[in-house]
């Protein structure tokens, strides 16, 4: 089965257009090495996908003959992340969380930037 279409199988990518964007970002990674979306994949690979901060890491159990269902998705899937990773993603989304409550979301907007040039102004 391809890559692409795996990932999507088994719900890692929303489409499979998506998973073959991944591979082309070089997002996705078989057995340690980048690959595109037409790659084979086989029982016992280990894939690898960019959540930044960090790669998250799986292994192949089985394929799918379709897209699965996401309670069977451990069937065809096993995480194998180290913890470390996980607790940093984890960390970071929570980071997140509390800048969303505050109001800090992404790239100040243009008025914020101008109050930020105008405070500086004044030191």
């Amino acid at each position: 089965m391809r890559i692409d279409k795996f990932i999507w199988c088994v719900r890692l990518a929303k489409t499979r257009s998506l998973g073959a964007d991944l591979c082309n970002r070089n997002q996705i990674k078989i057995n340690n090495y980048e690959q595109k979306p037409s790659k084979e994949v086989a029982s016992g690979d280990i894939i690898s996908v960019r959540a930044t901060p960090i790669w998250r890491v799986y292994t192949v159990i089985d394929l799918p003959k379709s897209r699965v269902g996401a309670k069977l998705v451990k069937d065809y899937l096993k995480e194998i992340t180290p913890e470390k990773d996980l607790m940093q993603l984890a960390e970071l989304r929570r980071l997140n969380q509390q800048n969303r409550l505050v109001g800090l979301i992404g790239r100040p907007t243009k008025k914020d930037r101008r109050d930020l040039d105008e405070f500086n102004k004044t030191k």
